[in-house]
């Protein structure tokens, strides 16, 4: 039985992968958002709230997981780490298998994960594309947003595999470094590419 291909999407921060994400959407391309899954099932009246709140004590409230009182209570801590992520990653698994069900007669779907690499979820996907800008362009994007300094941005990177790696373990790059006409006119070349192969065959 044939499944749509599944096309993994990552991007180190400040690379442009949320606006990549929505190029493939305009473009009819299915895609599953794993961190905005997160955020609705940890938002207000989300599925995965009271077991939190029961396994965290006060990190909850109306508005749902207050993220500051749950991180304070796993941060540096690997074994509450590891509960939280045995409440959260099951939900996420049901929501992206429910996900491919609705898509399955769709010859392309995408999966927006922001770790893909660095969590393991390259084995869940048929090709890992990786949306990349010189340093200077992302550094400047990400400095740009509210509340970001220098040493914020450095500690995030700190905790990403780099880009050097991640383009040299992808299966495709797609640069936003360029104009947004020029990565759109990408998107829609790949997407050709690969609505063309046959279903569950990987790259070479």
């Amino acid at each position: 039985m044939s499944r749509p291909f599944i096309l993994g999407l990552t991007g180190s921060i400040g690379m442009g992968k949320s606006t990549v994400a929505a190029m493939f959407e305009a473009a009819g391309v299915p895609v599953f958002d794993a961190d905005a899954t997160v955020r609705r099932l940890q938002g207000a009246g989300g599925a995965l709230v009271p077991a939190i709140e029961q396994a965290f004590p006060g990190s909850t409230g109306p508005e749902g997981v207050l993220r500051e009182q749950l991180g304070a209570q796993v941060f540096a801590d690997r074994a509450a780490l590891a509960r939280l992520e045995a409440i959260v990653h099951p939900a996420v698994a049901a929501e992206r298998q429910a996900f491919m069900i609705e898509h399955a007669g769709q010859p392309l779907v995408v999966f927006d994960i922001p770790l893909l690499f660095e969590k393991g979820g390259w084995e869940s996907v048929d090709a890992a594309a990786v949306v990349s800008a010189p340093a200077e362009i992302q550094r400047q994007r990400v400095l740009a947003r509210p509340g970001m300094t220098p040493e914020k941005f450095a500690h995030i990177l700190s905790l990403q595999v780099p880009d050097a790696d991640k383009r040299a373990r992808a299966d495709y790059v797609i640069d936003t470094g360029t104009s947004i006409y020029q990565t759109e006119a990408e998107i829609v070349r790949l997407i050709a590419r690969l609505t063309e192969r046959s279903p569950l065959v990987r790259p070479t």
